[in-house]
């Protein structure tokens, strides 16, 4: 059996019997604290009822963004505090800076890539990040993400279960290094034009 089947059965066992709300309650839940994405939940109720396939991507996006708003005010409530207790103010404010520029791009990797959405949820709201910005990321990342699931099986039906059973390691890590690649470089480019005001 593999990971993605594997995954399919312990969360339709858990979840699926609640519907609409299981679905929702997961993607609350992946968003903040919870490690099995919706995806998987998603994919079983749309492989049941291709036609309303969308729907159930809507109620996972709007679950997944409500997760993401819960993680981010716990992260303002409880991650500096904390977060001060390992390092000082000014590294803090000087990454806070630096979230200020990246943020939304790294939101948006994470709730469309296979990376820890949850993690930057809570990251977001210790460094403050402006909460419409972070709201439309989370939006269109997850949207994104979740409706293209939706999009697949819409036309494609159950052969595509086989298909994400195998693949589904390359998929998520192929959809993944072209956001983290140009987040990488707009960290780098801003790393070096602060070195060049260094310097002047």
């Amino acid at each position: 059996m593999g990971l993605f089947d594997s995954l399919l059965l312990w969360t339709v066992s858990v979840f699926g019997p609640y519907g609409n709300l299981g679905l929702f309650a997961l993607a609350f839940a992946e968003s903040s604290f919870f490690p099995i994405p919706p995806d998987v939940l998603l994919i079983a109720f749309a492989l049941a009822d291709p036609q309303n396939a969308f729907m159930f991507a809507a109620i996972a996006t709007i679950g997944s963004v409500a997760g993401g708003v819960f993680g981010y005010f716990l992260g303002k409530k409880l991650g500096e505090p904390l977060l001060l207790k390992f390092t000082s103010k000014e590294k803090v404010a000087h990454v806070q800076k630096l979230y200020d520029e990246l943020g939304f791009w790294a939101v948006f990797a994470a709730g469309f890539s296979p990376i820890p959405y949850k993690v930057f949820t809570i990251f977001s709201g210790v460094m403050k990040m402006d909460l419409g910005k972070f709201i439309l990321a989370s939006v269109l990342s997850r949207g994104l993400r979740f409706f293209a699931v939706a999009t697949v099986i819409f036309f494609y039906g159950a052969p595509i279960r086989e298909f994400l059973n195998g693949y589904f390691e390359i998929i998520t890590l192929a959809i993944s290094l072209p956001i983290i690649t140009f987040v990488g470089w707009k960290l780098f480019d801003h790393t070096k034009k602060k070195h060049k005001e260094k310097l002047l």
